[in-house]
């Protein structure tokens, strides 16, 4: 019998977000996969550990995942991890990817389960709170009311296109573009919040589309919406 590959979703930053489920699949398996060249330094291993001090001592394997836009060499990265993966799970052995956020939401995960699954072993996804979600709570925002729509765009990959004109938007991924994103925001005349690190201690939070800076890091996520 070979083993299962899941995707665990470890939340956006604040240990104490993490499931009972994500705890229990962590302290039940041995083999840990991180995305990042060295394990212990990834933010999902930072989170974890705080909320499993066992993870220490687990068998740590790292899944070099490099940000690039480079399709092939994406892929390359993504087969690589998939067969180490895969070494494992033909022993028999689970192995737990642990991966910001929820999995099912622009996650590196994804790449390797198709991958995995394509080669006939099996994966299971395992729920995180979102990103999204977290940052609406940490700025007492409901993200949507009655019949109002919720919009969720990589900003990066969307810049030429204007924000629809109804609705909350969420602007994942802004960081490096974060002056063109800005105009976009002005431009649509919408109120804005943004949570940069959310729930970690280097989170900082911007109240209006004025304060948000012009460069901010990877981990950066706008909420807009219409002004009523």
């Amino acid at each position: 019998m070979t083993g299962i590959l899941y995707g665990v979703g470890v939340g956006p930053g604040d240990s104490e977000l993490m499931t009972l489920k994500a705890v229990r699949l962590i302290r039940e398996n041995e083999i840990i996969a991180l995305p990042g060249a060295e394990p212990r330094e990834t933010v999902a291993y930072q989170i974890a550990v705080c909320a499993v001090p066992e993870l220490k001592d687990k068998q740590l394997i790292s899944l070099h995942m490099p940000m690039t836009h480079d399709k092939e060499e994406q892929k390359k990265h993504h087969r690589i991890g998939a067969n180490t993966v895969e070494e494992y799970l033909k022993k028999g052995k689970n192995v737990v990817y642990l991966t910001l956020g929820d999995p099912t939401v622009y996650s590196t995960f994804t790449y390797i389960q198709e991958m995995v699954e394509e080669d006939g072993f099996r994966t299971r996804l395992v729920s995180g709170v979102p990103s999204f979600c977290a940052a609406a709570a940490r700025v007492n925002m409901p993200l949507s009311i009655w019949n109002e729509q919720i919009h969720i765009f990589p900003a990066v990959h969307n810049l030429a296109e204007d924000l629809p004109s109804t609705g909350t938007c969420v602007l994942m991924k802004s960081g490096s573009k974060m002056k063109q994103v800005k105009e976009i925001i002005k431009k649509s005349g919408r109120d804005a919040v943004m949570v940069e690190n959310c729930g970690t201690e280097k989170e900082q939070v911007y109240f209006h589309v004025d304060e948000i800076p012009d460069t901010a890091g990877y981990y950066s996520l706008i909420i807009t919406k219409e002004v009523k």
